[in-house]
């Protein structure tokens, strides 16, 4: 079967190594932390000021000064640290992340990423600091269902949307595949409750398969 929201966020946190600094972007990235053990020393960071983010707080935990940059209550690892908008961002920019994991409204075949706006009538064009990330993190992971509520595939030859960044995205996960965006093309790496050939009449982008 495809998999869930919690599944997929799983999924993604097998892939991050051990010791990694990493931004979560805002929505179903968050539920990444909750998937991260705390012994293999990833360090999360939050575009609103802080290292050492732990999963999200519920019940006693929950202190409404202590959010994610989604404005969700979240825990602090031993060791956390707090600091300026400003620094925060110049750890964006600087190259300082290995990897970010944002959410999208489309990906194309060579990596470029759609994530603000889809130019509907009454839509509010949010960026927030995924352009920033897109440049500055040294992988992007992009997590997302495949295809949209009106059943059109969200991974495209070429974005129709405004774009975040160019060429920036590393892999593609979402609940029926995970994708790796090359130079020669996307290569399809784990399927879910489908089949590459499958993927193939539904998606307008020419697939090569590194199933594991």
């Amino acid at each position: 079967m495809p998999l869930d929201p919690d599944q997929l966020a799983a999924r993604v946190a097998q892939d991050i190594e051990p010791g990694s600094f990493v931004n979560l972007g805002i929505g179903q990235p968050t539920k990444v932390a909750d998937h991260l053990p705390a012994e293999i020393g990833v360090v999360l960071h939050t575009e609103n000021g802080m290292l050492g983010m732990g999963p999200a707080a519920v019940g006693d935990e929950v202190d409404p000064e202590l959010t994610n940059a989604g404005k969700v209550p979240v825990t602090e690892l031993p060791g956390a640290a707090y600091f300026h908008h400003a620094d925060s961002f110049a750890m964006m920019r600087g190259g300082h992340l290995d990897v970010c994991v944002l959410g999208a409204f489309q990906v194309s075949a060579s990596g470029d990423l759609a994530n603000w706006d889809t130019g509907a009538p009454g839509s509010i064009p949010a960026v927030g600091g995924a352009m920033d990330l897109a440049i500055g993190a040294k992988r992007v992971y992009v997590m997302m269902t495949l295809f949209a509520r009106n059943g059109g595939p969200k991974l495209v030859p070429a974005c129709t949307y405004p774009l975040t960044g160019v060429g920036c995205v590393s892999r593609v996960y979402t609940d029926h595949a995970v994708f790796e965006i090359a130079p020669d093309g996307v290569r399809v790496l784990e399927v879910f409750g489908t089949s590459v050939e499958e993927l193939r009449t539904r998606l307008a982008v020419p697939l090569t398969v590194d199933v594991r």
